[in-house]
């Protein structure tokens, strides 16, 4: 029986769409397409598979997949059962990969048959996965020990069952689990509520939904299925992820790339074929390539479907985005601040309106439940020239898996409010315009002054010979840290220090300008956009004999 209490739950929100427009498209991959029926009822397929291999309520289940079709329509079955999603990075390894299974409590893995070999050795690492379901790729046959996932997605099909509902019903308090980290420290699991989760995706909503769900206020916002929506970063990080699943709240359809890294030739490419309406990013790193193709061959696309940008993680230039309007006059590009444990705390829209007098980089407007606060946990005046965290309040996760201290350390009480508090520093301008510093896990402390290494990096990336640029400290006798720049030059330019440094001397204060510059072949943002700013700390001591 489903539990009825107040609150919505995406399985029903996704089912709702599937009763409504049946024949409307769900999901595209190159040539491969599913209906609303299609998606649905493989859905119920994974989720009868499941329940049938003795899952219980709220069991937590590995994805461990390049973007793909069945990456959302197995999530679908998870959501239908009760079941938790739980994102795998592909990139982990295998230490991070059985420490990241075994902190979950994953009971099940949906694995692309790529990584077969590595599952199968892994296998008795992680005894408390029962049920591995292996997706075909076209590179390894199914093993044995594996069920075969389209079996399991036409299963509900050839039964000729109906929907799916487990024995122990759903609720708004069912969990979407999403790993984060691993750079800086282990990953560790942030815990959405559904209810919460699709409260915070829809308060950009010009008409948002109730509180209590009624299916007449769902359906009166939607007379029609929604936008294609493509996810350029991964779905295995947050950006991907919850655009591609609100998305699919508004009754849309989400395109996937047949590509497994990324590639701006193939996403225009799929744009211009599947008339894509939105794409979600993740900064510089993806914006700059698309903007590269495009100046290159500015008569090869046509991208006057798409609508709208969205990125959120790192940075997006202004100046980027200024480039990407000249392509199309019609773009919203929307940077969004926000986190895994914190969904849109504020945000910069530039459009060919704005874009005369554009926002300067890493400058946003807060929303109405966002505050800068200090450490000790004062707000943050305007224009007061003081620095603190910036907070969430109201929809939040209800905190890490299996990390109460972390826990404790994020989602903080301040006179009788809990604030999610990821740890993004910033200062509020006097006009109540938020300029974004980074975070401070990665700050360093030269001289005693605080220099944010975003800051640095993305001056550095406004120098023409500079493709990307990471920053980090390195002990200092005199200053404790000395900031030191690892720069990517464009094809065909070299790194010139001395410039470089002068550079940005000439666009921030001296003391944040790097003592030394050291070219890189590439920094190696990973596929979500960031840095990982321990290893290229070991390069940078590495080279200056500080090892």
């Amino acid at each position: 029986m489903v539990v009825h209490t107040p609150g919505w739950n995406v399985a029903e929100i996704w089912e709702r769409n599937a009763d409504r427009f049946p024949d409307a498209i769900a999901q595209v991959c190159g040539e491969r397409r599913s209906s609303w029926t299609d998606f649905d009822r493989r859905a119920d397929g994974v989720a009868a598979t499941l329940l049938a291999a003795g899952v219980s309520r709220q069991d937590k289940v590995a994805h461990y997949l390049y973007n793909c079709p069945e990456y959302l329509e197995s999530m679908f079955g998870l959501f239908k059962a009760a079941l938790v999603p739980v994102n795998t990075n592909y990139r982990y390894s295998d230490d991070e990969l059985v420490y990241l299974w075994d902190n979950a409590d994953a009971v099940a893995v949906i694995f692309h048959g790529s990584f077969t070999e590595r599952c199968a050795h892994l296998r008795d690492r992680v005894p408390g996965v029962r049920t591995w379901i292996w997706v075909d790729d076209g590179s390894e046959p199914c093993p044995d020990w594996a069920i075969d996932y389209e079996a399991a997605a036409t299963s509900a099909i050839a039964a000729g069952t109906g929907r799916v509902i487990p024995p122990w019903g759903r609720s708004p308090d069912d969990l979407y689990i999403l790993y984060t980290g691993g750079t800086t420290g282990m990953p560790k699991g942030v815990m959405w509520r559904q209810d919460d989760m699709i409260g915070s995706l829809d308060a950009p909503s010009k008409h948002p939904l109730p509180a209590v769900p009624g299916w007449d206020a769902f359906d009166a916002r939607m007379a029609k299925p929604g936008p294609r929506n493509l996810p350029a970063a991964p779905l295995m990080h947050g950006t991907g992820a919850f655009n591609a699943m609100w998305n699919l709240a508004l009754a849309g359809s989400v395109v996937t790339m047949v590509g497994r890294h990324f590639d701006p030739i193939e996403l225009l490419d799929t744009i211009q074929q599947h008339q894509v309406n939105s794409i979600s990013i993740v900064g510089d790193a993806f914006a700059k390539p698309i903007l590269r193709a495009l100046d290159a061959e500015p008569d090869r696309w046509d991208i006057s479907s798409l609508r709208v940008i969205v990125s959120s993680g790192v940075m997006w230039a202004a100046e980027t985005k200024a480039g990407l309007l000249r392509h199309n006059q019609r773009l919203i590009m929307i940077d969004s601040l926000g986190s895994s444990e914190a969904i849109g705390m504020a945000s910069n829209t530039t459009t060919a309106e704005t874009a005369a007098a554009p926002a300067k980089t890493a400058t946003f407007s807060l929303g109405p439940n966002t505050k800068v606060l200090t450490e000790d946990g004062r707000e943050v005046q305007p224009g007061s020239g003081e620095r603190g965290r910036v907070a969430l309040r109201g929809r939040t996760p209800i905190g890490y898996y299996k990390d109460e201290a972390k826990s404790a350390a994020t989602f903080v009480m301040v006179d009788g409010v809990r604030w999610s508090i990821p740890g993004d520093w910033a200062e509020v301008e006097a006009d109540g315009t938020l300029q974004l510093y980074g975070r401070g896990s990665q700050c360093i402390n030269t001289g005693g002054e605080k220099v944010f290494p975003e800051e640095v990096e993305e001056v550095l990336k406004r120098h023409p010979s500079v493709a990307d640029a990471a920053v980090v400290g390195v002990p200092d006798e005199r200053f404790g840290q000395a900031i030191t720049a690892l720069v990517e030059a464009h094809a065909g330019d070299t790194v010139d220090e001395a410039a470089l440094i002068a550079h940005v001397k000439e666009q921030i204060a001296h003391y944040k300008a790097p003592k030394r510059v050291l070219p890189i072949d590439t920094v190696g943002r990973a596929a979500n956009g960031k840095l990982d700013y321990k290893r290229l700390t070991a390069n940078a001591l590495e080279r200056l004999g500080l090892a």
